[in-house]
């Protein structure tokens, strides 16, 4: 039996749970946090240290039945569903880098070419793993991960925890950005894809100019090493159209996490 100095301890316990569950669901959906090079112990600590902080600036009471409750299983899920859509809007942007990457991949010829992800344990293309660690130096080097920690706890005052749900609107807006992640990539893609595309045109006139021209022992030795050298050249664009991508995924993060 508890003494009587414990007798708030339950009570409490049940709270650190709560304040665990949305900066924990951000940090799974969200690049950098949600690696399986990370240990999920790491993990649970910082979303009970930042769910504690959060905490502190919203009155919060447990549904009278508890957590086992409908009441308790719709707080449960407005939880997971804000830290989600905050984690998810981050990792929108971050995508765009491997769209890019495919994308130029397999205009070099390198499509065959794969390495698994940290981030994720797939395999993906060479370059868009080049690309991936690239974006992963823009966001620590941007402080994006700093900034979604403080759009998660921003989020508790326009969303508290048993208060109203994230809007219809807000998740067409999720919904809607996801669907530029395409466009974002291709742009990103752009110096260097339409280059070798040109490059596959004249590498194809000159195969049927000269029939007996061994296209495949040409072709993908010209296309592997134009794309190496345009890639050098054309990083610093890449960068900063990485850079944007990010920046758009951290603010739609800060849309969400004032319940727009």
């Amino acid at each position: 039996m508890f003494a009587s100095g414990f007798i708030g301890v339950e009570h409490q316990l049940w709270v650190w749970l709560i304040a665990m569950i949305r900066p924990g669901a951000a940090f799974l959906a969200a690049p950098i946090f949600g690696a399986r090079a990370v240990p999920v112990q790491l993990r649970l600590i910082l979303s009970l240290a930042v769910g504690m902080a959060a905490m502190n600036s919203v009155v919060f009471e447990l549904p009278p039945g508890g957590i086992a409750s409908i009441a308790g299983a719709m707080l449960v899920a407005g939880e997971v569903l804000a830290g989600l859509a905050m984690g998810f809007a981050l990792q929108i942007g971050y995508a765009a880098a491997f769209v890019a990457g495919e994308t130029i991949a397999n205009a070099m010829g390198l499509g065959f070419a794969s390495m698994v992800d940290p981030q994720s344990g797939q395999s993906t293309q060479v370059v868009g793993q080049f690309l991936s660690i690239l974006a992963t130096f823009l966001l620590l080097g941007m402080d994006g991960h700093l900034m979604l920690i403080a759009y998660v706890v921003q989020s508790y005052q326009a969303l508290p925890p048993g208060g109203p749900m994230l809007s219809n609107d807000a998740i067409y807006g999720l919904v809607m950005f996801g669907g530029a992640l395409l466009g974002a990539g291709l742009t990103v893609a752009l110096p260097v894809g339409f280059a070798l595309v040109l490059i596959q045109l004249v590498m194809g006139m000159l195969a049927r100019s000269a029939p007996s021209l061994n296209l495949f022992a040409v072709g993908m030795p010209v296309a592997l090493l134009a794309g190496l050298i345009l890639l050098a050249i054309a990083a610093p664009i890449m960068a900063q159209g990485i850079a944007e991508a990010l920046r758009q995924g951290l603010d739609q993060a800060e849309i969400i996490a004032g319940g727009q």
